[in-house]
């Protein structure tokens, strides 16, 4: 199994008649992906490359039943899209876009949770997610996506999601489905969403959780490994060596205090049972020896 997106999975772009809404979108429905729509209410009844363009997502909904969303529409505009996706009844929302206000991001994220409980969004700031051979929702290359698990992958950092599948297909590994949740202050979804969905999916054996210096998601992911997770998982925090108090990369990763250092990280980690990669190769290998036990 996969876990948010399948072979069934119907998507529509808000952003499908943008450069890269263009590019990605018509490269996910190349992997494989049902992209049934795009949306831009300039260009209602317009298509791209086939694709139906929309006014609204209520409208791009009731004519395709489509359930997810993927937005790649400018910063500023993020916020009014993810609204009115979770308003047509979209289930799972796939935010993109980079640069988004933090005071939009916590306003939709708690907005949502009050008032749209069954739409989960992913990111914003994220490359999105790949059940490998069933469905691609966003930038991930999909051909260094080995399909047929045995393991899940939940991943704070773009680059270094690219690298933890790699470092799996070369090994000839498997995944079930690899999300990356986006370094932003405020994701949408969290390592505990993505590691209590893998703990569920029985297809899932083994999860590799890819962290990075900067807030306390990783602890809190620890401390739910340790009460809830009977699945082995490898790890890698990335930011070992970042100055104290010096921002690195993304929005979250700044270390403040003492807290939110990769080694605190990595200590709360491998005190919760989890095999703990000095770097994401390591990581690797550390997957290929809990694959080569189950």
């Amino acid at each position: 199994m996969s876990i948010f997106v399948d072979e069934t999975t119907k998507v529509v772009y808000q952003g499908l008649t943008g450069s890269q809404g263009r590019y990605y979108g018509l490269l996910n429905r190349d992997y494989g992906t049902k992209v049934v729509a795009g949306t831009n209410p300039k260009k209602a009844g317009t298509d791209v490359d086939g694709i139906p363009v929309y006014a609204t997502m209520a409208e791009a909904k009731d004519a395709t039943g489509a359930t997810a969303s993927c937005i790649f529409i400018p910063a500023p505009g993020v916020k009014s899209a993810v609204i009115e996706a979770a308003e047509a009844g979209f289930e799972f929302v796939v935010a993109i876009t980079e640069g988004v206000p933090a005071h939009d991001e916590a306003w939709f994220y708690n907005k949502l949770k009050s008032d749209y409980p069954d739409t989960r969004l992913l990111g914003p700031n994220c490359p999105g997610i790949i059940s490998p051979g069933k469905a691609n929702i966003g930038i991930t290359a999909g051909h260094i996506a080995k399909p047929g698990g045995p393991v899940g992958i939940v991943s704070r950092s773009g680059t270094l999601t690219y690298q933890a599948l790699y470092e799996l297909q070369q090994k000839e590994i498997g995944v079930t489905t690899c999300v990356g949740i986006g370094g932003d202050p405020v994701p949408g979804t969290s390592f505990i969403d993505c590691l209590e969905a893998f703990e569920a999916d029985p297809e899932t054996k083994a999860v590799m959780m890819i962290g990075e210096i900067g807030g306390s998601a990783e602890e809190e992911a620890a401390q739910f490994i340790s009460d809830h997770m009977t699945k082995p998982v490898s790890s890698y925090i990335a930011g070992v060596t970042a100055p104290p108090g010096k921002k690195m990369g993304h929005a979250g990763a700044i270390v403040s205090g003492g807290k939110g250092t990769a080694e605190a990280k990595m200590e709360a980690l491998r005190d919760a049972g989890a095999l703990v990669g000095e770097n994401p190769t390591e990581a690797g290998e550390l997957m290929a020896e809990i694959v080569a036990t189950l």
